[in-house]
């Protein structure tokens, strides 16, 4: 584990995956699945998910996989990175999320049963920020460089400037704030997630350049990358849509460095991207193709880090 990246992430396994009618208000990715049933949705969900799992395991990875409960149903849980962080100093955070039902996926029983592994201090508390409608998703809306305390963050209904600046109030980090957008039916509208179009690693940023508009704004990234010392990997519109800026690095066995990703995403990379990010660690890819499609999020998003402290 280094400051940025770290061997142990969780994950959590579905009970009951479907396509949430209450996220999709927003997330222009998500798309309906008429030819399948709940039944082989979930199936097909699970296949992907286990052999995600499966793969990071053989290359070292120290994946902790809670099962999700049927009751209440969260179809979302499959990507916890959105409530919960967890950080060197053995703090835990919680978000507020924009999906009522997605707010039932925050639960005390996995951090209780990760105090059996783990020394967990304080236990930061956004979500009340929810009672003034005002959403902070977790590290899909900060994509949060921990080494130099900068937490970028595309600007959406999901990403709001006030639990923004709460979170960094307390957490002592710096905001690099801007608005990414995608069009949708001839409109330019925001995309939900930072880590849709981005991707932090230890010495790498990829960026979907052409989703912000704003040339200011562009040139502030690209300057705070430089500053600190980010490689930037740039994608097309066509590649982000294909969840390439959805990537994670995580540590494999003997402090190898992965770059993780779907099968999408891989296969939506040039030689020239593929040879870059190769720099950075060896590239990993898994097909969970119906947990995108369904879901509107890929392998980055399935992903949460654990920077805690071992006990």
């Amino acid at each position: 584990m280094t400051d940025q990246i770290t061997n142990h992430i969780m994950m959590i396994r579905p009970a009951a995956f479907y396509m949430n009618e209450q996220t999709a208000v927003n997330n222009y990715y998500q798309q309906s699945e008429a030819d399948m049933s709940l039944e082989e949705v979930q199936n097909h969900a699970l296949q992907q998910f286990d052999s995600f799992v499966d793969k990071l395991r053989q290359e070292g990875v120290d994946v902790t996989v809670f099962d999700d409960t049927v009751d209440p149903s969260t179809p979302d849980s499959i990507f916890p990175n959105n409530w919960i962080s967890f950080h060197q100093d053995g703090s835990i955070r919680l978000y507020p999320m924009y999906a009522e039902n997605r707010r039932l996926e925050r639960r005390e029983d996995i951090i209780d049963s990760l105090r059996s592994k783990f020394a967990i201090g304080e236990i930061v508390n956004f979500s009340h920020w929810e009672e003034k409608a005002a959403y902070l998703e977790g590290t899909g809306s900060l994509l949060l460089d921990r080494q130099n305390k900068v937490a970028y963050a595309a600007i959406s209904e999901r990403t709001m400037l006030d639990p923004l600046n709460d979170f960094c109030d307390e957490a002592d980090f710096k905001a690099i704030t801007f608005h990414a957008n995608q069009t949708v039916e001839g409109q330019r509208l925001p995309i939900y997630h930072t880590n849709v179009m981005m991707c932090l690693g230890e010495r790498f940023a990829v960026v979907c350049m052409d989703s912000i508009d704003d040339d200011g704004e562009k040139e502030r990234l690209r300057r705070k990358l430089g500053e600190t010392n980010k490689e930037l990997i740039e994608i097309s519109d066509t590649q982000k849509e294909q969840f390439a800026g959805n990537m994670l690095q995580v540590v494999g066995k003997d402090e190898e460095r992965l770059v993780v990703m779907s099968s999408a995403a891989f296969h939506s990379l040039d030689s020239s991207q593929i040879d870059r990010l190769s720099n950075h660690g060896r590239i990993l890819h898994s097909d969970i193709h119906t947990i995108e499609k369904l879901g509107g999020g890929s392998a980055r998003c399935m992903m949460a880090e654990v920077f805690l402290p071992k006990r």
